[in-house]
């Protein structure tokens, strides 16, 4: 009985210690926030060919599909009159990701709606320096993510 008092205080002690320890809290994420944006009408062009409507249809509403998530199509939020824009906070790292818009007003530029120039990452202009998976290989953009934001190609 005297031994199991003992060990007894002994885990009292401890767990008290324990207590007086302060709790510990998840600090700020330590993935920065990236902040695409896409500088392009937000009004459908009644200029197109006829011969760029099938690809309009397939684009539907101007997207952005990001290697980080397998390339899921996600749609851009619409800043009339003229700026598509989306916010990550889960983009890699340290790590070349790589991601493609497509939007129906480039329906003449790229038969499958791809954007090859105005895109920006955190206010750097990117240039079309990739190629992502779609029907076949569609231009996209690549870069790297440092841990205080900033953007290289």
């Amino acid at each position: 009985m005297r031994r199991v008092m003992g060990v007894l205080a002994i885990a009292a002690s401890v767990a008290g210690n324990a207590c007086d320890e302060a709790p510990t809290s998840p600090g700020p994420s330590s993935t920065p926030r990236v902040r695409i944006v896409f500088l392009g009408s937000t009004t459908k062009r009644s200029d197109l060919p006829a011969s760029a409507q099938a690809c309009v249809s397939g684009v539907g509403a101007t997207h952005i599909h990001p290697s980080w998530r397998s390339f899921a199509g996600m749609p851009l939020q619409a800043v009339p009159p003229d700026r598509y824009e989306i916010t990550f906070d889960d983009v890699p790292v340290g790590a070349r990701v790589s991601f493609r818009v497509n939007d129906p007003n480039s329906c003449d530029e790229n038969p499958t709606g791809a954007v090859t120039r105005n895109v920006f990452a955190n206010d750097v202009r990117l240039i079309q320096n990739t190629t992502t998976p779609g029907n076949g290989d569609e231009p996209g953009y690549a870069l790297t993510v440092a841990p205080n934001g900033a953007i290289s190609q």
